[in-house]
């Protein structure tokens, strides 16, 4: 019995340090939005091409933990995408969270009326893979946004 309550507790210390992991790993909204911010002038700076380009690059500057930059047009076109590069090229315009909400019409909106600001859907995390709470700060940046979303 001894044995069985040591190894209980040893599992119950792993689930609990891999959970403060996995939370210590999750992005804050500060950390959103310098990335955001960063790569607006990244794309001033260097231009759309150069930027997009390293935002597709998962092993660079602008993809950390769960944080990664994704840029859109007015039209829903995907631009660029840390996380999946499949979506590149994408019109995703239509595209709906599990509760219904068009996301990408949501940050054109945002975009389009304050220039910047953030949306709150639903979407599966791809390191949990489970539908969570997600935020994405947006900020327009000539005729495209740069967004960077939170798992809450």
């Amino acid at each position: 019995m001894n044995n069985l309550l040591k190894k209980i507790v040893l599992g119950l210390c792993v689930l609990a340090f891999n959970g403060a992991a996995l939370a210590a790993d999750k992005g804050t909204a500060d950390e959103a939005v310098a990335m955001v911010k960063k790569g607006v002038a990244f794309v001033k700076s260097k231009g759309k091409e150069k930027a997009f380009a390293e935002f597709n690059n998962p092993a660079g500057e602008f993809v950390k933990g769960d944080l990664y930059v994704m840029v859109y047009d007015m039209e829903g076109n995907n631009k660029a995408h840390g996380a999946n590069a499949k979506l590149i090229g994408k019109n995703l315009i239509d595209i709906k969270d599990a509760n219904g909400i068009f996301i990408v019409q949501e940050f054109i909106k945002t975009a389009k009326t304050s220039g910047k600001g953030w949306v709150d859907y639903k979407w599966p995390n791809n390191i949990t893979k489970a539908v969570e709470p997600k935020s994405t700060y947006v900020e327009k940046v000539e005729d495209v946004l740069v967004g960077v979303g939170i798992y809450k």
